[in-house]
């Protein structure tokens, strides 16, 4: 999988910018001549983050547009100023996260909703905010999860939203086709990036990833950077998801069992007993 094109000229949005794998992929569309907007919820960690990107690439135009990625009008902004860099011409929607393990039993309506909307309603804004504002050629690119098709324990809500952003993704795509606008999906698994981390927790990151992964370990942002950066120049591929977990989906994804007790507390497994 190779991307030939040129981005010289392109101008491209990704929120969750300041993230391991958001700036990974702003800076593979960057080494190919995109301009980038970063948007995410701190303006002191998109000022690094950008500062990084144009160390690297010391010709790149790169803008900053603090804001929440679930708030319309701030998703809305960023895609503003990708407009007065010269065009809107590629979102990459990254913000997503577990937001912790827990039994299904022990989330209530507002904990759910609450990973429900930074995984799934984030892409839907980022999507909404970008077509009024895109013109043909277009691409708009979602970060899912392995977990869209592999139940993982205690990460049910996570699960649900990752599977409805792809249902998402297919139904926009769907859509978006009369308007020249390609919708995909990249699917990471255990990958070295802060949220992936805290997800899985540092035992399975550390000691149970060779067994769990085939190709032998978490992978690195560079390489989900690299699927999505093969999208952003894809004319005539939309509503896929590919997958870039190393081989995750030949196997089953990690259960958590008492081995795992630290990422629980030292009451584990009570009151629930061992999962299933």
């Amino acid at each position: 999988m190779r991307a030939e094109t040129s981005l010289t000229g392109k101008v491209a949005v990704v929120t969750g910018g300041s993230g391991g794998i958001g700036l990974a992929c702003a800076a593979r569309l960057a080494q190919d001549g995109a301009a980038i907007v970063l948007m995410a919820r701190r303006e002191a960690e998109l000022a690094a983050a950008r500062d990084r990107l144009i160390e690297a690439f010391p010709e790149t135009r790169v803008a900053i547009s603090p804001g929440d990625a679930e708030r319309p009008a701030d998703v809305a902004r960023a895609m503003e100023t990708a407009r007065r860099l010269g065009g809107l011409d590629i979102v990459v929607a990254t913000v997503g996260g577990s937001m912790g393990h827990r039994p299904i039993a022990l989330h209530d309506a507002d904990s759910f909703r609450a990973v429900i909307d930074r995984n799934l309603t984030s892409a839907f804004i980022a999507i909404s905010q970008a077509l009024p504002r895109m013109d043909r050629g277009g691409a708009i690119v979602c970060i899912s999860s392995v977990c869209a098709s592999l139940p993982s324990t205690f990460l049910t809500p996570y699960c649900a939203a990752k599977a409805g952003l792809e249902a998402l993704v297919t139904g926009a795509a769907k859509e978006c086709a009369r308007l020249g606008v390609t919708v995909n999906a990249v699917r990471p698994g255990m990958t070295r990036a802060a949220g992936v981390q805290s997800m899985f927790g540092e035992k399975i990151m550390a000691d149970r990833a060779r067994e769990l992964i085939p190709l032998g370990g978490p992978g690195d942002p560079s390489a989900v950077a690299e699927a999505v950066r093969y999208f952003a120049g894809a004319a005539w591929v939309t509503g896929q998801s590919f997958a870039v977990d190393g081989g995750s989906e030949l196997a089953l994804n990690p259960v958590v069992d008492n081995a795992d007790a630290e990422l629980f507390g030292k009451d584990w497994p009570a009151p629930w007993g061992d999962p299933i």
